[in-house]
């Protein structure tokens, strides 16, 4: 899987809790355009470790501000 098809995954895995209906892009901010909070993101982060059997360290989590950030975090985390 390329990070072509992870972003699209993922824009699926956002999508429910997309409560703004807002288009998903790269730049798409977590806290600014979604408006998730802190129990909404670790819903996220949970579907995305169940999605492609990752871990993602909570450690790095708050770098993560834009979609595009987090394809690649799970790019780099796929190995």
């Amino acid at each position: 899987m390329d990070r072509t098809e992870i972003f699209a995954r993922l824009i699926e895995l956002i999508d429910p809790f997309n409560k703004k209906g807002i288009t998903v892009a790269e730049a798409t901010s977590f806290v600014d355009d979604l408006e998730l909070d802190s129990l909404t993101v670790m819903d996220l982060v949970a579907n995305i470790e169940d999605e492609w059997d990752i871990n993602m360290p909570l450690n790095i989590l708050p770098d993560l501000e834009t979609v595009g950030q987090l394809a690649d975090a799970v790019l780099k985390l796929k190995g």
